[in-house]
């Protein structure tokens, strides 16, 4: 009764923390600007479960995705023996699930283990590509200690996770082998069974490695859960409202300001009413309360696997601009903001922007809007939604473009082309002389 009701005060806390730091978030993303995402929800869903659920854009990378595959198959299925260890840790049970399942949880705890050791392995790999191999990818001037330490724990952790099931359920087979107690012979066991020859034959020394397994594995999967909200790891459960919020309208195709057709409509008919009740807003983005609240998604959904910097030519090329840091940056800073409102109300300035403070103008200005970043991620993000909505604010409420763009603004204005030519001189253009 005692461990009961310990793993029930335990279990209590960790939803209530989890629900606490993840409603934290909720109200963060929620600080964005509204946009309707609400339309053609047939291709909406068979989008999150191409992309979310299917994993199909991870397979330009063959090998990382077979790995992830393992570990994203693994988590997702585990998770119901996850179901079985909670529903005993609360009634005081053990496998209450093996017989009402009868043959076919054997089935389960066989296929649970298989996957252990396949996720395992995807731990160790990755661990190797990372620290070892040092892969071009996971390094880069956004990658600072913590990320590289971020994703250093969360595959150690499940190492240890992993690793703390099948010792537990080698002592629990071993257990039932020797018709100890209240372990039923049920399961099968054809990874932990191999464990048998290094295990005690001592029932107490059996019963204290299980239990004490048992409470490590458990315990840290809740204290994972926690850990979530902290890391890039959220993606686990954002990636799938993100790709169903995707932005179904083809790549690169810019949106039309409805402020900006205000102002050109009330210039051509001054009686003109604006539909808009609200204030009026500032064209472009200069925080992150500027953004729209699918970009704050888009910014904590982030992987930062760093395909999308691989593949932007600006970074290529040896330009400060990475897709990746820009959403990193939104997403510190859309923290930051909330942390502010926590501790000061949600009328605190704190007068820093992410225009400047976190994303400097040099790298909004290499961008080249090719997109390749967007098609690059895995969970549909778009960091040029982003990039575009903060050069909208430099050019239409700072006027400070660069120089070139300045000059190709002043010949589409008075040239009507963006060339120095005159619009009469048109046939001119492409003249040999």
């Amino acid at each position: 009764m005692i461990a009961q009701i310990l793993f029930i005060i335990i279990l209590a806390a960790a939803v209530y923390l989890f629900t606490k730091n993840a409603g934290k978030i909720r109200r963060n993303i929620l600080l964005g600007k509204d946009t309707d995402r609400s339309d053609n929800p047939a291709l909406r869903w068979k989008t999150m479960a191409k992309v979310a659920l299917g994993q199909s854009k991870m397979v330009k990378r063959p090998l990382a995705a077979v790995m992830h595959f393992f570990i994203y198959v693994g988590f997702v299925i585990i998770n119901l023996e996850v179901l079985e260890i909670m529903i005993d840790g609360v009634f005081g049970s053990h496998r209450i699930f093996s017989k009402p399942l009868g043959g076919l949880y054997d089935l389960l705890i066989g296929s649970f283990e298989v996957l252990a050791l396949l996720v395992l392995a995807a731990c160790v790999v990755f661990l190797a590509r990372r620290n070892i191999a040092r892969l071009k990818r996971f390094s880069g001037v956004e990658m600072t200690e913590w990320p590289k330490s971020d994703a250093n724990y969360i595959l150690i952790i499940e190492i240890l996770l992993m690793s703390a099931f099948l010792t537990m359920n080698a002592a629990d087979h071993k257990l039932q082998l020797l018709n100890f107690g209240h372990y039923l012979k049920a399961g099968s066991f054809p990874v932990s069974g191999l464990l048998n020859g290094i295990l005690p034959n001592n029932t107490h020394s059996l019963e204290l490695i299980e239990r004490g397994c048992w409470w490590f594995h458990i315990v840290g999967i809740l204290a994972f859960l926690n850990y979530l909200p902290y890391s890039k790891h959220f993606h686990i459960l954002l990636a799938f409202p993100n790709t169903y919020y995707s932005n179904l309208h083809p790549k690169g195709q810019f949106t039309n300001m409805a402020s900006v057709t205000n102002e050109v409509k009330a210039m051509l008919d001054p009686s003109f009413v604006p539909d808009s009740t609200g204030d009026v807003a500032r064209f472009g983005a200069k925080d992150v309360t500027d953004l729209t609240w699918k970009n704050l998604m888009e910014a904590y959904t982030c992987t930062e696997c760093g395909r999308c910097t691989s593949v932007c030519p600006a970074n290529i090329t040896g330009k400060l601009l990475s897709p990746r840091k820009i959403m990193m940056d939104t997403r510190d800073r859309i923290t930051e903001v909330g942390n502010n409102i926590d501790k000061h109300g949600k009328d605190h300035t704190d007068n820093k922007t992410l225009l400047d403070d976190y994303i400097t103008r040099e790298e909004l200005w290499a961008c080249t809007s090719c997109n390749a970043c967007t098609d690059a991620c895995p969970v549909n993000i778009n960091p040029l939604e982003i990039i575009t909505e903060m050069r909208r604010y430099i050019v239409m409420e700072e006027s400070q473009a660069p120089a070139s763009l300045n000059n190709m603004f002043g010949n589409m204005e008075n040239n009507g082309a963006p060339w120095k030519y005159s619009n009469a001189d048109r046939f001119n253009w492409n003249s040999p002389t």
